[in-house]
């Protein structure tokens, strides 16, 4: 007797754990994902249309401003240069200093190793108004990123050695 009682609390004790289990795996659905290039489409038509988006307006280089309010800008210019050439940092630059932001306080990671691979990513920066504007591309940051961050103190963006611009 002792020991049906002993296997009947197991089994509760496990059924119990393996409901908690199921339970939390339950909310852990992967997300939908959202393409914002391309149109959703719905299963069942709808008898109303939806009033059209507006286009969101091009970004434009603001000197005046701080580095955070030219971040758009920045990835306007940077972000489609990094995915068509993403190994190519002279690319990145000349895209940046068509923008009108200034070459000199540049600093660009090497696209290739000492050993005349690919880089894993390319780093470039621009020093702008005492900040740091810094994008990211290569297979291992996982696609282009991009933030704005405190200039360093030696006064430059990006730590480590960095590749002259000298074009």
């Amino acid at each position: 007797m002792r020991m049906a009682v002993s296997v009947r609390r197991h089994r509760l004790k496990y059924g119990f754990v393996a409901l908690l289990c199921a339970i939390t795996l339950a909310g852990c659905t992967a997300p939908a994902t959202v393409s914002s290039s391309s149109p959703s489409t719905s299963a069942a038509p709808t008898s109303s249309a939806a009033p059209a988006a507006t286009p969101e307006p091009t970004p434009v280089l603001q000197p005046e401003q701080s580095a955070a309010a030219n971040l758009a800008y920045f990835d306007f210019l940077v972000g489609p240069v990094a995915a068509s050439a993403p190994e190519d940092g002279r690319a990145w630059v000349d895209a940046l200093v068509a923008g009108g932001f200034d070459k000199t306080a540049m600093q660009l990671t090497f696209d290739r190793t000492h050993v005349d691979l690919a880089a894993d990513s390319v780093q470039v920066s621009v020093r702008f108004n005492d900040e740091c504007l810094i994008g990211q591309y290569g297979p291992a940051s996982g696609g282009y990123h991009s933030m704005v961050a405190p200039l360093l103190g030696t006064g430059t963006c990006l730590l480590g050695a960095t590749r002259q611009i000298d074009w």
